[in-house]
């Protein structure tokens, strides 16, 4: 459900509510019918800026997400994602800059962009006091579906998400997964082109993850454009075709995940000691096997040396442990991983940080107070009944 991407969330009903309707005669309202030019890249955006005071949010962003991919927005907290997705949502005016998405200028068509897209932001954004199915049915009212396709895409879409059961439940009862998924499945009511998910997995468990990432696949299977903002380093390495790494609110590199790994370079020779206290000794004895700094960790009993030459270090290590009698309790050799291209580009890790992203107004009219949206939201369903 689009809303205010940081802050107190806003649902795509109040945005509609507060003064931008889905048009009548909007692809939405005729059953989804796609009329906007298809283009070859569904987002563009060229030196996109935004400034608060002296706080610099975003600096010179530009990006391309070609129709039907994932690019992945990947950055710690405060790094200007959030920022860039207002943007990209027209929840916010950059400061300098441009972007088009589904082939509508942001600044120029807003109302346009706003009909072609699906926004879920870091938070579900679901009114606990309705239940799922009324949700999904209010949304689709407000994308003026007509009262019979609201409730049936309501209906499909619980069943998609597996909240068939939940459905006639107050969602104040749903677990955090549940909500997560209902809310998902409410920027999807108007079956938008282009889909901006905000960590859409925050807070979820290890199973509920995967079956998030298993829908966003099928969505983008389908042809859907997702830009994807998150800290899960790994459902960027999962899902992203594409990943634009910012810091600072600058861009840091851009590409594949693998080819930001071999921007990092080598592999990796992992060895977990027995013993703790030898760890000091293993770690002198072969440091010179290592083609770079020899990291540590005494509370895991690892040593963690970059290397290059593909197995030939893991031999020689084994040899000098087994000729020192030192003993280990595992022993292996990994390519990099985003995490190693996190502390390469930006020298911190995803995490770390502040989110400074947040710091933009609410939506002209709105005075953040969520139970303000959901009322006013309610009552605009109700009239549209």
């Amino acid at each position: 459900m689009a809303r205010s991407l940081s802050g107190p969330p806003v649902q795509v009903v109040a945005l509609m509510a507060s003064g931008y309707p889905a048009p009548e005669n909007s692809w939405a309202a005729r059953g989804g019918a796609r009329t906007f030019d298809v283009v070859s890249h569904a987002i563009q955006a060229v030196g996109l800026a935004k400034r608060y005071g002296e706080v610099v949010a975003l600096d010179d962003v530009s990006l391309e997400v070609p129709a039907g991919t994932v690019l992945g927005l990947l950055g710690p907290n405060g790094a200007g994602k959030t920022t860039c997705i207002r943007i990209l949502t027209t929840l916010l005016r950059a400061d300098a800059g441009e972007a088009r998405v589904a082939g509508a200028d942001v600044r120029r068509e807003p109302g346009l962009v706003r009909e072609r897209i699906g926004v879920s932001g870091q938070y579900a954004a679901v009114d606990e006091y309705l239940t799922g199915f009324e949700n999904l049915d209010m949304i689709g009212q407000l994308y003026h579906l007509g009262r019979r396709r609201s409730r049936e895409r309501a209906r499909e879409l619980l069943a998609k998400f597996r909240l068939e059961d939940a459905a006639d439940r107050p969602t104040k009862t749903y677990s955090g997964g549940m909500r997560r998924r209902l809310d998902l499945a409410g920027a999807l009511v108007a079956d938008p082109p282009v889909l901006f998910l905000d960590e859409p997995t925050t807070g979820l468990d290890p199973r509920s993850r995967l079956d998030m990432w298993e829908v966003i696949q099928t969505l983008v299977g389908g042809g859907t454009t997702v830009l994807l903002t998150t800290q899960y380093l790994e459902e960027a390495d999962q899902l992203a075709d594409d990943i634009l790494v910012i810091d600072h609110g600058r861009t840091i590199a851009r590409g594949s995940a693998d080819q930001l790994k071999r921007q990092v370079g080598g592999e990796r020779l992992e060895i977990v000691m027995t013993d703790v206290t030898e760890l000091a000794r293993a770690r002198r004895l072969l440091e010179p096997l290592a083609t770079g700094p020899v990291t540590q960790d005494e509370r895991t009993r690892l040593l963690v040396l970059p290397t290059a030459g593909g197995t030939g270090p893991l031999v020689d290590a084994l040899h000098l442990l087994d000729d020192a009698r030192l003993s280990v309790d595992d022993i292996g050799v990994r390519r990099p991983t985003l995490d190693d291209v996190f502390l390469a580009l930006t020298g911190h890790a995803a995490v770390d940080g502040a989110e400074a992203d947040g710091a933009a107004a609410p939506l002209a009219g709105q005075d953040g107070r969520p139970g303000e949206h959901r009322r006013h939201a309610r009552e605009t369903a109700r009239e549209s009944r």
